[in-house]
């Protein structure tokens, strides 16, 4: 067991992400308190019910008071105004930390806010479900998911070894890369998928000459897996979207030249080319198993034991859907 790695931590925003790593940080005893912060009172009050943090605070200021470690688990959008509040309150020291899902607007939105004697260092955990909220959480959710850190140049290196030691503590295998480059690997692994799951799922709803009945009775494996995606938080995905446009404009761009060439292949019955595009395509899924992000196991949805959302992200592949 690592034991204490941070006296204080504070979570601001206790959505999936946020009362996720309440609960693997108490599980793993890697802080003496928990501090929370979560705008909705509906939401504090849940916090207290089920004790998910020692402190909540209605004021993210007030939050982050003494702490040594502060992860900011809100939607990216609220992360601006959220530094220029807690920016003067930090302790000296401390280190600030994300789980947003693009780098190079938390380094525009919050860096500015950061007092020079504060180790700033954005990070992201892909891990997630299309569930929200501060019951959705559980400790197992990082276990065995990427945690992406993306330091700055001049960050303290002795503060980025201890962050990743907190994330592998949480589970979580740990990779360094520039906030750029994160933001284009993300674009294409995980945030043109969520936009063509949306796009998908909106045209179905669209089609006049098939119900919304139809759709839903006759969902085949691969629709349902779309409608999953496409449950995520709207309001995190639209920040998403709104914040990483560049590299998801540059990525469907791409995409939509690539979906021209099948569009050519099935308009003129070219079975090679849609061959080997399949084959190539089996190829990276069978590698996604190998490498341990998914199993093999089929369901479908059609197991009698449909496990719950905690249990569905137990052992199965990382799902976007807060903070992812």
């Amino acid at each position: 067991m690592t034991g204490v790695l941070y006296d204080r931590v504070a979570l601001i925003g206790l959505g999936l992400i946020g009362s996720s790593l309440a609960h693997v940080i108490r599980r793993e005893k890697l802080a003496k308190t928990i501090a929370g912060h979560a705008r909705s009172a509906e939401t504090r009050e849940t916090a207290r019910r089920i004790g998910l943090v020692d402190e909540i605070h209605e004021s993210a200021a007030k939050a982050v008071k003494d702490a040594d470690l502060v992860i900011l688990c809100t939607p990216l959008g609220a992360y601006g105004k959220l530094a220029e509040e807690i920016g003067p309150r930090l302790k000296a020291g401390a280190t600030v930390s994300d789980v947003g899902s693009v780098k190079g607007a938390v380094v525009r939105d919050v860096g500015p806010h950061m007092p020079a004697n504060v180790h700033f260092i954005p990070g992201h955990p892909v891990a997630g479900t299309e569930q929200s909220g501060p019951e959705s959480g559980f400790a197992e959710l990082f276990t065995n998911r990427w945690c992406i850190l993306t330091p700055l140049p001049d960050s303290d290196a002795a503060a980025v070894a201890r962050l990743e030691k907190f994330w592998r503590a949480s589970g979580s295998n740990v990779e360094k890369m520039n906030p750029d480059h994160h933001d284009m690997v993300l674009a294409i692994t995980s945030h043109l998928p969520h936009l063509i799951a949306y796009n998908i799922v909106a045209t179905a709803a669209d089609i006049e000459d098939v119900t919304n009945s139809e759709v839903i009775k006759f969902s085949a494996g691969g629709f349902r897996d779309f409608t999953r995606i496409a449950a995520s938080d709207p309001t995190m995905w639209r920040d998403v979207f709104l914040n990483n446009k560049d590299a998801v404009l540059d990525t469907l761009g791409r995409f939509s030249e690539d979906l021209s060439v099948l569009q050519r292949a099935i308009r003129w019955g070219d079975g090679e080319t849609l061959f080997n595009l399949f084959t190539r395509s089996r190829e990276i899924r069978r590698s996604i198993i190998a490498a341990g992000q998914e199993t093999a196991a089929p369901d479908f949805g059609r197991r009698p034991d449909t496990p719950s959302p905690r249990e569905a992200g137990r052992g199965r592949g990382p799902r976007e859907g807060a903070g992812g």
